[in-house]
């Protein structure tokens, strides 16, 4: 028999085609997770850390800042009930006749509870020379003027006292100018201004002590400081950093053009001013009686003499005179200290009492000699050119 042939078939394979779209989705889902699984875990680390205790070095801590109380706010509630405002209203004749009005503003300090107030001369001098002018005192949060009446006034300090008719103030405390030191806190309160910026504090240090400022031909001792001092502060207080008084401050003697330089007058040398005018409404001050001026450079070069102050004419029974000071001498010194100028002897002078010994250098004729005088009070010296 014949082996019978099958014909045998080749098989076909038939791709199906599969779709995408599955793993595309399935990639996007795992992407999701893996991101969500990451963030989550970075939250958790971060936390963790934020609320480690301080053991580990590298643990973020969140750190708050607790409101404190500054100084300076303890010192204005001491000290600004004693600071007032002080107006002066001056009446003057017109150039067509009719009366002009001007008004000055400045601060002041209550120096005793019955009434007196210490301000800077130059903030009522023209009270002082106009009898028609009138002062008015606003005490702190208070709206009342109250007229005041000038007790006396020394233009050679910048120092005045006035007065006003009611009791029970809040006078303020005084301390020691000679015990400060430069670095120390210091706190200006005032007027700046006039009256619309009453009560005003501002805050600086101590830069400097015994600053010479010399103005309109007489020298200050100083303090300064770095405190804004503006026009209306004068006459109000400077204050160390227990709220007492140390200075007061003058905006009479100032650096224009210059920022954070303010002066106040040393509260030590103040005190015995303000006593000798409240007790004889003027300073009395010890004299020499000389007429005298400051030699030039080229007086000094020309006719080769020592700088000093040259005598032009002596008064009569006075403590020049009797001691034989002569005119055309020249003081070098008092007391062993060299002076120059007019200035700087009247400095010296005025720090002694009526009644003191002094001992004078003096340049005559080629040599030097020493006079010994008793320093003697005379009420209507001038201190410009006389001593």
């Amino acid at each position: 028999m014949e082996e019978e042939k099958k014909e045998i078939q080749p098989k076909v394979y038939v791709e199906k085609k599969k779709s995408r779209f599955p793993q595309v989705l399935l990639v996007i889902i795992v992407a999701f997770i893996s991101s969500f699984i990451s963030t989550a875990t970075t939250y958790i680390l971060l936390t963790r850390n934020n609320t480690t205790d301080g053991s580990n070095n590298q643990t973020t801590q969140k750190i708050e800042i607790q409101a404190t109380d500054s100084p300076v706010v303890a010192i204005a509630e001491k000290a600004s009930p004693s600071i007032v405002c002080i107006k002066v209203n001056s009446f003057s004749q017109g150039y067509f006749g009719g009366i002009q009005e001007s008004t000055s503003e400045g601060s002041g300090i209550i120096y005793s509870e019955d009434g007196y107030i210490i301000t800077n001369y130059h903030v009522i001098e023209s009270a002082i020379k106009n009898s028609n002018a009138s002062i008015y005192v606003t005490l702190a949060n208070s709206d009342e003027s109250i007229q005041a009446e000038i007790v006396g006034g020394d233009k050679a300090t910048d120092l005045a006292v006035i007065k006003i008719d009611k009791t029970g103030l809040p006078a303020a405390e005084f301390g020691n100018s000679s015990e400060l030191k430069v670095g120390e806190l210091a706190v200006a309160i005032g007027n700046p201004l006039g009256e619309e910026f009453a009560g005003s504090v501002t805050v600086g240090y101590i830069s400097a002590l015994n600053r010479k400022i010399t103005t309109d031909g007489r020298t200050y001792n100083l303090i300064q400081t770095d405190a804004a001092i503006n026009v209306g502060n004068s006459g109000g207080a400077l204050l160390n950093s227990e709220g007492k008084v140390i200075g007061i401050n003058s905006v009479k003697v100032s650096v224009t053009g210059v920022e954070g330089l303010g002066f106040a007058i040393p509260i030590d040398e103040a005190l015995p001013i303000i006593e000798q005018l409240i007790e004889n409404k003027k300073v009395i001050r010890p004299y020499i009686g000389v007429v005298g001026f400051n030699l030039s450079k080229e007086n000094i070069n020309r006719d080769d003499i020592p700088e000093g102050v040259y005598v032009e004419s002596v008064y009569a029974n006075t403590p020049a005179s009797k001691a034989g000071i002569q005119k055309g001498d020249i003081i070098i010194s008092i007391d062993g200290t060299d002076i120059t100028t007019m200035e700087e002897l009247n400095e010296i002078k005025n720090k002694k009492q009526i009644g003191d010994n002094v001992v004078l250098g003096i340049y005559r004729s080629g040599k030097e000699i020493e006079v010994e005088l008793t320093l003697e009070a005379d009420e209507n010296i001038s201190e410009d050119t006389t001593n």
